[in-house]
C-alpha cells in the first residue's frame, strides 16, 4: 500500500514509491494451474500428450478455427509456417520495423531476407502503403509473404492484408504474440490470413511458461507444421505417447524439435478458461492509465480502430521528449528506484548491430520506427495487478514527470 511520501524521487534522494518491487510482466498463476501441473506429474503423460491435444483443441475453439497445432514458442511457429508455405532460400518476407527480434530472425532461420518496412505514427503498426509500395516494386516477385504484427494486441487491417495476399498471391502469416484476444471486426485472428502465430511466453497475456500456437483454417499446412515440429517424423510418431500400443514412424523431412508438452498444457488450460476475465481487468487498468496520465508529457496510441479488440498486452507510451528533463532510459532507471518495472517495446530490429552489419540496415531508413524507439517505454499491465500496484505505478509517473518537465 502507497505511502505518503515526499515528491522528491527516488532517482533524486527521495523516498521510493514502494517499498516491494512491482515487477513487470509478473505471470497470474492461480491454484487451478497447479494442482492441474502435479495431477500431470503424476499421471505419467508430461511429454506431448492427452492435455497438449485438449489445449489445441479448446485454444482453437476459442479462435474459432480448424486447425491449430501447440508448439514449442512463437518464434518457432513462424519458423515452421514459413517453411511449410513454401519459402525458398533467399525469397523476401516483409517485416514491420518494429517488432521483437523472433520475428525477422524466424525469416533468417527459414532461409529468406527480412525486408523491414516502416511503421505508421499513430498506430505504431506496419505501414500498409509501404507495404503496397515495395509490393508494386518487386518485379522479380521475389516477396514470398507478409508477417504483420499485432503490436500490443491492436489489429493489422487484415481486410487489406489478405486482399494483397490474393493479389500478388503472398502468404499472410500474423504474429498474433500480443494479440490472443485481438477481434478484426468480429473475428479472431486465428481464423485470417494464411496462418497466424500465438505466444505463451511467461509475459503474455496468458502463459505455459514457454510455448506457442499455430492456427489456419488449411489442414494441410497444420498438418505439414506437426509433421516438422517433431522431428520431421511422420504422423504415426505421435501415437508414441498415448496408450495405444506401439507405432512405428518415418523419417519424412529434416524437421526440429519444437513439440509443446503436457506440462505446458496444465498451465495452459486453465490461463485459457480465463482470458476473457483476464482481459476485463486489463481493460480496467487501461482506462485508468489513460484518464491520469491524460495531462502528462506522453504521446499514446491512436484509439483501436473502430468495430475491432485490442487484447491489451502492452501499456506502451512515447515519452515527448521535448517537454522533459529527462531521457527515456533514465526515466526507465527513475521507475525501478520507485520500485516499479517498466520495458521497452522495442529498439527497432534495424537499430542493431546484427542487422545493420550484415542486412545493410542504415540510420535514417525507418524514420517513423527510430522515432518510435528513441521514445517508447511501457507500464505494468497485468490481471493480478492490485489497485494499490496501479496507484503506485499512476504516483510514481506522475511524479516523475512532473519533476523532470522543461
Amino acid at each position: 500500500m502507497t505511502k505518503e511520501k515526499t515528491e522528491i524521487p527516488a532517482i533524486e534522494g527521495g523516498t521510493p514509491i514502494r517499498d516491494t518491487y512491482l515487477v513487470f510482466g509478473k505471470p497470474d498463476i492461480q491454484q487451478p494451474e497447479i494442482d492441474e501441473a502435479v495431477n500431470t506429474l503424476r499421471s505419467g503423460w508430461i511429454g506431448s500428450g492427452p492435455r497438449t491435444r485438449e489445449f489445441e483443441q479448446r485454444f482453437c475453439a476459442y479462435q474459432q478455427v480448424g486447425h491449430g497445432i501447440a508448439v514449442a514458442s512463437c518464434t518457432a511457429a513462424l519458423h515452421m509456417g514459413l517453411i511449410a508455405t513454401g519459402l525458398e532460400r533467399d525469397q523476401s518476407v516483409l517485416v514491420p520495423a518494429m517488432t521483437f527480434a523472433a520475428t525477422s530472425n524466424a525469416v533468417i532461420h527459414a532461409g529468406g531476407r527480412p525486408v523491414f518496412v516502416d511503421i505508421e505514427p499513430d498506430s505504431w503498426l506496419m505501414n500498409l502503403d509501404r507495404v503496397q509500395a515495395v509490393l508494386e516494386k518487386d518485379s522479380k516477385k521475389r516477396v514470398h509473404a507478409i508477417i504483420p504484427v499485432h503490436l500490443a494486441g491492436r489489429c493489422c487491417d487484415m481486410d487489406r492484408l489478405e486482399a494483397m495476399g490474393e493479389q500478388w498471391n503472398l502468404s499472410i502469416i500474423s504474429d498474433a504474440a500480443h494479440a490472443i484476444e485481438s477481434r478484426w471486426h468480429g473475428q479472431p485472428l486465428g481464423a485470417l490470413g494464411t496462418i497466424s502465430c500465438y505466444s505463451f511466453y511467461v509475459t503474455k497475456n496468458m502463459t505455459t511458461g514457454e510455448g506457442g500456437m499455430v492456427t489456419s483454417r488449411d489442414e494441410k499446412l497444420t498438418s505439414r507444421i506437426r509433421t516438422l515440429a517433431l522431428h520431421g517424423l511422420s504422423h504415426d510418431a505421435w501415437h508414441r505417447f498415448r496408450d495405444e500400443g506401439y507405432k512405428h514412424y518415418s523419417v519424412m523431412e529434416a524437421g526440429f524439435k519444437y513439440n509443446f508438452t503436457d506440462m505446458q498444457a496444465a498451465l495452459g488450460l486453465h490461463q485459457l478458461e480465463r482470458i476473457e476475465r483476464n482481459l476485463l481487468r486489463r481493460e480496467e487498468i487501461w482506462e485508468r492509465y489513460d484518464r491520469a496520465f491524460a495531462d502528462l508529457p506522453v504521446i499514446k496510441a491512436a484509439p483501436p480502430e473502430k468495430g475491432t479488440r485490442h487484447a491489451r498486452h502492452l501499456y506502451i507510451l512515447l515519452l515527448d521528449t521535448e517537454k522533459v528533463r529527462i531521457s527515456r532510459d533514465r526515466l526507465l532507471e527513475a521507475l525501478h528506484l520507485e520500485n516499479i518495472g517498466a520495458g521497452v517495446h522495442y529498439i527497432a530490429p534495424p537499430l542493431h548491430p546484427y542487422y545493420r552489419e550484415v542486412w545493410g540496415c542504415r540510420p535514417g531508413e525507418f524514420p517513423v520506427a527510430e522515432w518510435y524507439s528513441e521514445r517508447t517505454f511501457s507500464l505494468p499491465l497485468s490481471a493480478g495487478m492490485t489497485d494499490h500496484d496501479v496507484d503506485d505505478v499512476i504516483s510514481a509517473l506522475t511524479r516523475l514527470l512532473n519533476y523532470f518537465s522543461a
